[in-house]
């Protein structure tokens, strides 16, 4: 009887975030597996909605995995981009807030306070500033101060240089708004540490970085957790800034596109839109992701941290 009444108010309180799990979650992505079983092109919902296909998508999937070099460039693109942008991302925001940890409350705000402003901006704007800045001719902000400083003679079209050019700008871009995120939730984690811990330590005259490792550190294992985790999966799955830098060719289109961006310009983009090569890629993409998350919560112990405590002995 306990246990009913127990499972009932559970059911209750977690009946909303249910539903927006299903609604917004589960039935796309049932739709998205269906669909990339099917010839969908153009939206043409009556036509191809029942043109079942088997696999067929996923077997071009395959063949312009082995044979196209452009559909190469994308997944090596993809695997740069998360890869780098994720380090950056956490250990940037893991750094910025342990900077700010030990400063006095005045500086240490406005200093986060900056840090932010990229995430406050509109994404347009964001964009359109690094377009300028990174632009390839004698109007973009970077060349122009190199060619003043005489370093260099004629403008340097960066995001053009495949494909560490691109991938730089596009890595920059987006790390540059990633580290804020990882910053407000190690900041947080940082503020419920008790003072006294800290004030203790230096009374015993260990530094800042002996402070980190040996008390800080393992105080936040669930928010390293959670931004590691978090991270990965955003950047999987981001294309926005993309999406800027490229169509406004700043960027190389093939060393600047992952596999988001490919899934969204396959779908929607100009010209032929092919929806059942789009929603493969996608359900690609979603087993990428949930592999990422499960190799991640394994390789940090998850498991391990759940556990209840074991208490005195």
């Amino acid at each position: 009887m306990k246990f009913d009444s127990r499972f009932r108010a559970l059911s209750f309180f977690l009946s909303p975030m249910i539903i927006m799990v299903a609604l917004f979650y589960l039935i796309p992505l049932i739709l998205t597996i269906y669909i990339s079983f099917t010839g969908m092109r153009n939206w043409n919902v009556e036509r191809y909605l029942h043109d079942f296909v088997g696999t067929y998508n996923y077997y071009r999937l395959v063949h312009m995995f082995k044979y196209d070099p452009t559909f190469k460039a994308v997944i090596l693109t993809t695997i740069v981009f998360v890869g780098i942008t994720l380090i950056i991302n956490v250990l940037g925001g893991l750094g910025l807030a342990l900077a700010t940890f030990f400063m006095s409350e005045k500086p240490g705000s406005a200093f986060r306070l900056l840090w932010l402003l990229p995430r406050m901006s509109p994404i347009a704007v964001y964009s359109l500033v690094w377009y300028y800045f990174f632009h390839g001719s004698s109007i973009g902000t970077l060349n122009a101060i190199l060619m003043r400083l005489g370093l260099i003679n004629q403008p340097i079209p960066w995001g053009q240089n495949v494909p560490w050019g691109a991938w730089s700008i596009i890595i920059f871009v987006n790390g540059l708004v990633g580290v804020s995120f990882g910053m407000i939730v190690f900041t947080s984690a940082l503020n419920q540490i008790p003072k006294e811990l800290v004030i203790a330590a230096r009374v015993d005259g260990a530094s800042a970085w002996q402070i980190s490792r040996r008390i800080l550190f393992p105080l936040m294992k669930w928010h390293f957790l959670y931004v590691l985790t978090w991270q990965f999966l955003s950047l999987l799955t981001t294309y926005p800034h993309l999406f800027l830098l490229v169509e406004w060719d700043l960027v190389d289109r093939d060393y600047g596109t992952t596999l988001a961006l490919y899934v969204f310009n396959t779908a929607f983009g100009r010209g032929e839109q092919d929806q059942g090569l789009a929603a493969a890629a996608a359900v690609i993409l979603s087993i990428l992701g949930i592999i990422g998350g499960v190799i991640t919560l394994k390789v940090l112990k998850f498991e391990e941290m759940i556990k209840k405590p074991r208490g005195d002995l």
